[in-house]
């Protein structure tokens, strides 16, 4: 009897070494893209893309008028190819727009829903979700697209400037700037990698893989809320939504992502 178990506590460890030596042999990153890749069959940024293009067809708010006159870059109710191209100038605003702050003007003014109350709510709730739905299918009709922001007009260049300098900006009681995590090669948290976005990191990395499900909080994440729980991080106060810091550094990661394929709704940890 006793031959016995010691016989099965040396499979054990001799399987346990074995084991060991086949993780040993995985990068962290490996790791990582291998969970990802179990799960993404059933990514459940799914069931928020079906809800987001409920959303754009339904006639809603004051003037009870769907969102399919929005002009999103492309011409009025035109989606595909829109959101690998944002953020850009629009003439009708005088601005430079991400997607979250053009659809609050398309939300104002094609639907007369409060575009102010809308910034105000808390992400995941009320209008904030309806949001993010419209986020997730927006950018699904663009998965597979390659990253083209424009550069032609002088205030898409000033954005990518302005993003720039917030990008290495250092402050706060922790002295960090978003380059301190994504300035260099070869950084990472925990297991985490972090991708350097001050060029283009690759193929569904950094900005081509935002918004995205968020499987530790079960949420849709949009960039916005992406970039707020970076200032979070950072002990920064956090921006106000789809100000014109969030929107300038949409402009820098994505015009430095040029040619990434975009797989938004991406899916992270």
């Amino acid at each position: 009897m006793k031959l016995r178990t010691l016989i099965h506590a040396a499979l054990a460890v001799g399987l346990a070494g074995s084991f060991g030596a086949a993780l040993a042999q995985k990068s962290s990153a490996e790791a990582i893209a291998e969970y990802r890749a179990m799960l993404a069959d059933g990514n459940p940024a799914e069931l928020f893309e079906a809800k987001g293009e409920a959303l754009w067809k339904q006639k809603r708010g004051a003037k009870n008028a769907s969102m399919e006159r929005c002009d999103l870059g492309k011409g009025p109710g035109v989606v595909k190819g829109a959101f690998v191209e944002l953020p850009r100038w629009f003439a009708d605003t005088q601005k430079v727009q991400d997607l979250e702050s053009r659809l609050l003007t398309c939300m104002s003014t094609l639907q007369g829903l409060d575009a102010a109350e809308i910034a105000k709510t808390p992400f995941g709730k009320g209008e904030q979700a309806n949001m993010e739905a419209l986020v997730a299918w927006i950018s699904s009709e663009s998965r597979g697209s390659r990253m083209n922001l424009p550069q032609a007009h002088a205030q898409e260049r000033r954005m990518y400037e302005l993003g720039k300098r917030a990008f290495f900006f250092r402050g706060g009681p922790m002295d960090f700037s978003c380059a301190s995590c994504h300035g260099e090669d070869g950084k990472r948290i925990r297991m985490q990698d972090l991708p350097n976005l001050t060029k283009n990191p690759g193929d569904g990395i950094g900005f081509a893989a935002w918004p995205a499900y968020r499987v530790s909080s079960g949420e849709l994440w949009s960039m916005q809320r992406r970039l707020n729980d970076c200032y979070r991080q950072q002990r920064f106060p956090y921006p106000g939504y789809a100000s014109e810091v969030t929107v300038a550094l949409g402009v820098y990661m994505g015009v430095n992502a040029k040619g990434a394929e975009s797989i938004a709704p991406g899916l992270k940890r």
